[in-house]
């Protein structure tokens, strides 16, 4: 069987506001950079710059759902990827 390829993520969380209902970080892989900002009220995922955003949205949105309350400033996370970045 194939394997299907991955790409590990890092992300950092920058910081958090609970007034604001948000979290914000970095996120790096495969050699990008993207920043976002997660309204975990609305459920809403702002991803910055554009390039490469389409590759990086979906698995950040699925850990940021899965994870959104064990995330701390400051705090260093892993997450695959299914794609090569």
């Amino acid at each position: 069987m194939i394997q299907k390829p991955t790409t590990q993520a890092h992300l950092r969380v920058l910081s958090q506001s609970f007034p604001k209902q948000s979290i914000a970080g970095e996120v790096l892989a495969g050699g990008f950079k993207w920043d976002f900002i997660w309204k975990f009220n609305k459920g809403e995922l702002l991803v910055s710059p554009p390039l490469g955003r389409a590759l990086i949205e979906d698995a950040l949105l699925r850990f940021l759902i899965k994870s959104d309350y064990t995330l701390e400033p400051g705090g260093d996370y892993m997450f695959t990827v299914r794609a090569k970045i």
